[in-house]
């Protein structure tokens, strides 16, 4: 079939593609599936090794997320290709004691077995439990957390910000210190894993822990799945899951690294690379704590979304992978691309740009949050203060997307602009300048750069090359290269951003700090020491 592809012309490709994309909707959603139930089934294993997660919270409830997988790191998972139903519990304590809400789901084989179920009808801003339950074996038993309903005052919200675990590179005791907050919810900014083979040691960047069966890089429904499992089955990261609920995104690595659209760095024709994102979106959608809404149709997927957190904050989850337009230059570090400028790109696609400024009108709460992937900063990447070298895939290499994105937050009169992201691995803040060439431009938001669970390894806390990048751009006011994570903490008058770091991810129950905390005031753009 992948052959036949080359020949197609490119409406035709279009037409296999969109046929492509209702199949897999139809699949996911186990129209396609004949299958009989599995009345009694029977496990070899646990089928619970997966653990549980719940996710995209709102004011009367929640996702909650589960996976059959006695075998996880064999093909199918030791499950059977047959569909069977699993019960779900709903409680108001730990021990599942005080039941609200109960049903059944069916797991089906076209979804891996994977168990997506919308909860509705619970009370706003109260915590729960959750667990699920099949021929006798029981899950482990997560808390979730529903949202204040929109408009209502909110006194405190305490969110946590994660992402870019490579496994090879270090432990995730990050996570494990994230389950210990009891946030309101987490965002994962993206690369919850990475799709590469086998890392192979250097004096840099030694491997800490080498991969189940070291397996290939990812490009088939298999592979992704299977990339997955490894990574799931860390007790660590299990735990964060069971904490609190996950508000998901995705970045490159999930898919491939730096994908652009319908185009990968690896230059190969748009139409193969769409079926291994078609391959990708599956198993994210397959292994994510996300809702219906999220269903893949093929290689397309809808990421960004909003929600409201009472008349506190109003969060926009953005999608910069998707809709962008080719990195600019070739990719990479580059002076003077003009390309980068051109009004024509953009990073999130007309589509994405519109929803997202037409939401910075009318009623809105007192923060506006842009929980998204990559620093929208512009960051001086070559220690030479006489040239200014920028990254092509960050929002540097989309600088008309981030021009329309100010415009849009002035014309709005947007007061109370944040910005977390991930992706770079150093821990990073800094005042969004409307002219970051001019330091006494106005400041017209912040920005938290979160480093990276693992990835990049132990890492350091500043060397001489940040401290002089620092001096070049002095809008950015903080920078760290250690491993961690990020807790926020958010009132009506002010935002205060924790950044927490382990001294060494290279072994297990590293040594958590608090390395640097910020604060912004209502009403008054720009950071300030907590």
């Amino acid at each position: 079939m992948i052959e036949e592809l080359k020949h197609l012309n490119t409406n035709a490709r279009r037409q296999w593609l969109k046929a492509a994309g209702a199949a897999s909707l139809l699949a996911l959603s186990g129209k396609l599936s004949a299958l009989p139930l599995w009345k009694d089934p029977k496990f070899s294993d646990n089928p619970f090794t997966l653990g549980v997660a719940s996710g995209d919270p709102l004011p009367d409830g929640f996702v909650i997320w589960s996976k059959l997988a006695p075998k996880p790191l064999e093909r199918g998972s030791g499950m059977p290709k047959r569909a069977l139903e699993v019960d779900w519990l709903i409680a108001a304590d730990e021990q599942m004691r005080e039941v609200v809400q109960r049903g059944k789901v069916i797991a089906r084989p076209e979804l891996g077995h994977a168990l997506h179920v919308e909860i509705a009808g619970l009370q706003p801003a109260r915590d729960y439990h959750y667990q699920f339950i099949v021929a006798g074996e029981r899950s482990a038993i997560g808390r979730a957390r529903t949202l204040p309903a929109a408009g209502t005052a909110v006194d405190q919200l305490r969110f946590g910000v994660g992402g870019c675990q490579r496994y090879e590179e270090g432990y995730f005791t990050a996570w494990k210190r994230v389950a210990e907050e009891n946030f309101d919810f987490i965002f994962h900014y993206g690369d919850y894993f990475y799709e590469y083979g086998p890392m192979r040691s250097t004096k840099q960047r030694p491997v800490q822990r080498p991969m189940p069966g070291e397996p290939d890089e990812c490009y088939t429904l298999d592979d992704y799945r299977n990339r997955y499992a490894i990574y799931k089955l860390d007790a660590d990261l299990q735990a964060a899951h069971h904490s609190a609920p996950f508000v998901m995104s995705f970045d490159d690595h999930e898919v491939d690294n730096n994908w652009a659209g319908d185009t990968t760095e690896e230059g190969v024709p748009a139409e193969i690379f769409l079926l291994r994102r078609a391959a990708a979106f599956h198993a994210w959608y397959e292994h994510m704590p996300v809702r219906r809404a999220q269903m893949p149709r093929g290689p397309h997927i809808q990421m960004y979304r909003r929600f409201a957190v009472g008349d506190l904050i109003n969060v926009n989850v953005l999608d910069t992978r998707q809709y962008r337009s080719p990195i600019a230059c070739g990719d990479g570090v580059k002076v003077d691309c003009a390309e980068a400028a051109n009004r024509k790109r953009s990073l999130l696609g007309g589509t994405q740009e519109n929803w997202l400024h037409d939401g910075f009108g009318g009623q809105r709460p007192r923060w506006t949050l842009l929980a998204q992937q990559i620093p929208i900063m512009r960051g001086d990447r070559n220690p030479d203060p006489a040239i200014l070298g920028v990254s092509m895939d960050k929002w540097d290499g989309y600088s008309a997307t981030r021009d329309r994105l100010f415009e849009a937050v002035e014309t709005a009169k947007l007061r109370n602009l944040v910005s977390v992201c991930g992706d770079v691995h150093f821990n990073c803040a800094a005042d969004l300048k409307k002219n970051f060439a001019d330091e006494k431009s106005p400041t017209l938001g912040v920005e938290f750069v979160c480093s990276s669970i693992t990835s990049l390894g132990d890492g350091f806390d500043i060397n001489e090359r940040f401290k002089a990048l620092q001096q070049q751009d002095p809008h950015i006011k903080f920078y760290n290269g250690q491993r961690g994570y990020m807790s926020h903490t958010v009132t009506p008058r002010r935002w205060q951003a924790d950044y927490k770091v382990l001294d060494k991810v290279s072994i297990k129950e590293g040594t958590l700090t608090t390395r640097r905390s910020f604060v912004v005031e209502s009403g008054r753009a720009g950071l300030m020491d907590a």
